[in-house]
């Protein structure tokens, strides 16, 4: 490696270094386990990179040997033989660094794909709270950036730091045994190459993260800015010209920094260039002055200029190699913090499925509480100095009702009375504190999580599609299902005339959260979904709290098919879709206040005949009233 390329590497180890924790022998020693599955290639991948370390300073000599052999006039045989065996260690030294690549691309690819599936697979099993405060981009920013620079550690670092060692004490073997005169002179060199490729690193490092720092932001405002509802939200409200200001600042910023960059390393290589040719000039000079004497052979200032080179470029690296550990420790100490938040839902180990046949709900005296997000969340997921200490306090008090195979239970009451955190009990989101909730009399702590997904189907108030084709969402529950089983699920969700309009039909892409669709269509189709996934209950919640009247009947109708024959939990901001059900539970405060039929309820005169008398006294005003006679939509 010439001087240049050494120092180009320098400068680039330092800039990618994050911090500089200390060295933490817990994180080294699940290190060792993650890569314990590929430990045979480690070991190959270390000895072949030692081996090229020996190649490497094994042709600086024989080219010594040659220039000797000619100034000695030895015959020509001698010669050939010199250059045949420089070129067969060439050939060596390239397969050997083919192999050596090879290894360390299939040990860091293959850690990549270790971490990045452990750490997908546990946030999978983290609890629904996890999300809600989690930035989903310092997320992504775990399975991307972090997991790479762990993998540096292995396909980089455990190789610069084994052939750097190795060379370096070869080619200071060697050239010490050449004239440890010359060796010890040019030594005194290095500290002009080494000092400053620290200094400008750490100011390179510097500049480099600012530059990030307004990359970041730029890309936050972009993604922000560029999706549907922050598109609407800034044509609303925005200022554009503001913003477009504030964008460009941060642009010309990371333009300025890019051309400061630029020239810094411009100045550092070149003078850098010139130590190199200072030291070189160093050991042609003396060692002449040596071989002039006869106390040198001409053959060896050449290797010894060869191997200088040799000398520099490992003791550089080897002198940044410790900032290159820390930084692979802080991204392994980085992706460790997710996987050491445990998950609070664990399927039991002798759990076992929902039982065959009509379904129950029951909620047994059941008390809960959200958990604290030291519970759930980490302060750098949320990007926050430290994480909030609320939480904890108990929103369900001693909770017990029954829904009965094929009936519907709904739940009204005021905001944050606890209905939707009933509806997250069920499929089991979360778990109770204390009490229970049955599914046909077992314990959902005892079923198995495959069972409740195909015994439960929820439809929530927002109507989530993934961006994706009609069809891939639908398909989401039951992946096995054929397209006259998705058209017979649009007919019945009221659906197949409008899917059947569009261009592309089943394949045709709802956008990110589906916002290509109207909120109605969205709801209808999420209600298709369920109906092809067949539960036996079925959780609405206020599934229709946001949709014009058109669209709601539109629903209703859709919701009608849905809960037909099901056993149904039913979360209802529009009292008016609850009439029907066979009982109702009032909630207030995270207590049942009230229970019974619609009309048991309207002649108790308590809280329901409030609610109900409210809200439709407000319809009436604006308009949107209905006869309470009137049968349920559901």
């Amino acid at each position: 490696m010439s001087m240049e390329m050494t120092a180009w590497s320098a400068l680039r180890h330092t800039r990618n270094a994050k911090d500089g924790r200390p060295f933490s022998r817990a994180v080294l020693r699940r290190i060792v386990r993650f890569a314990r599955p590929h430990h045979r290639r480690i070991v190959l991948f270390v000895l072949l990179s030692s081996a090229v370390a020996g190649l490497a300073v094994a042709t600086p000599l024989l080219a010594g040997r040659v220039v000797d052999a000619i100034v000695q006039e030895a015959p020509s045989s001698t010669v050939l033989a010199l250059a045949a065996l420089i070129a067969g260690i060439a050939v060596a030294e390239a397969a050997t660094g083919v192999a050596t690549r090879g290894l360390s691309a299939r040990i860091g690819e293959g850690l990549i794909l270790d971490l990045r599936t452990a750490v997908y697979d546990h946030v999978q099993r983290m609890p629904v709270a996890f999300f809600t405060r989690t930035r989903t981009g310092a997320l992504v920013s775990r399975l991307n950036n972090d997991v790479i620079g762990a993998q540096r550690a292995f396909s980089g670092t455990l190789s610069s730091v084994v052939s750097n060692a190795v060379t370096l004490l070869l080619t200071l073997g060697v050239m010490l045994s050449l004239s440890w005169q010359i060796t010890l002179l040019a030594l005194v060199l290095l500290p002009l190459f080494v000092l400053p490729a620290r200094r400008m690193g750490h100011r390179l490092a510097r500049m480099e993260h600012e530059r990030a720092t307004h990359n970041a932001a730029m890309s936050t405002q972009m993604t922000e800015r560029f999706s549907a509802p922050g598109a609407t939200l800034v044509k609303l409200f925005g200022r554009p010209a503001e913003e477009s200001a504030e964008f460009a600042a941060r642009a010309r910023r990371v333009r300025d920094i890019g051309v400061r960059t630029a020239m810094l390393q411009h100045y550092f290589i070149t003078s850098l260039t010139l130590v190199s040719a200072l030291a070189l000039a160093l050991v042609y000079g003396l060692g002449g002055w040596f071989a002039l004497r006869g106390s040198l052979d001409p053959g060896s200032v050449v290797a010894l200029a060869l191997l200088l080179t040799r000398l520099y470029a490992p003791l550089t690296a080897l002198a940044g190699a410790r900032v290159e550990v820390m930084s692979a420790l802080v991204s392994f100490q980085r992706v460790f913090e997710v996987l050491d938040l445990k998950p609070l839902i664990a399927e039991a180990p002798d759990a076992v499925a929902v039982p065959d046949g009509p379904v129950s709900v029951e909620f047994d005296n059941v008390r809960f509480s959200y958990p604290s997000a030291e519970q759930v969340s980490l302060a750098s997921l949320e990007e926050v100095a430290t994480l909030d200490q609320r939480g904890g306090e108990e929103v369900l008090h001693g909770l017990s009702f029954r829904a009965e195979p094929g009936h519907m239970v709904a739940l009204v009451g005021s905001s944050g009375a606890g209905k939707s955190t009933v509806a997250q009990l069920v499929p089991r989101l979360y778990d109770p504190d204390s009490g229970t909730v049955r599914l046909a009399g077992a314990d959902v702590r005892t079923l198995t999580a495959h069972s409740l997904r195909r015994t439960l189907g929820m439809v929530t108030q927002d109507g989530h599609l993934f961006h994706d084709t009609i069809r891939a969402n639908l398909l989401l529950p039951r992946p096995d299902a054929d397209d006259e089983e998705l058209w017979e699920a649009l007919r019945r969700a009221r659906l197949d005339g409008l899917v059947a309009a569009l261009p592309d039909g089943l394949d045709t892409v709802v956008g990110e959260r589906g916002y290509r669709l109207s909120g109605g269509e969205r709801q209808r189709l999420t209600i298709a979904r369920l109906l092809l996934a067949r539960p036996r209950v079925v959780i609405l919640d206020e599934a229709t709290a946001h949709l014009d009247s058109t669209s709601e009947a539109a629903v209703q109708e859709a919701l009608a098919e849905a809960l037909h024959g099901r056993t149904s939990v039913v979360i209802a901001h529009r009292l008016s879709t609850v009439r029907a059900a066979d009982l109702i539970l009032v909630l207030e405060e995270g207590r049942i206040v009230e229970r019974g039929t619609h009309s048991e309820l309207l002649a108790a005169g308590g809280r329901y005949e409030q609610l109900y008398r409210t809200q439709f006294s407000e319809d009436d005003t604006t308009g949107g009233g209905r006869d309470d006679r009137a049968p349920a939509g559901t």
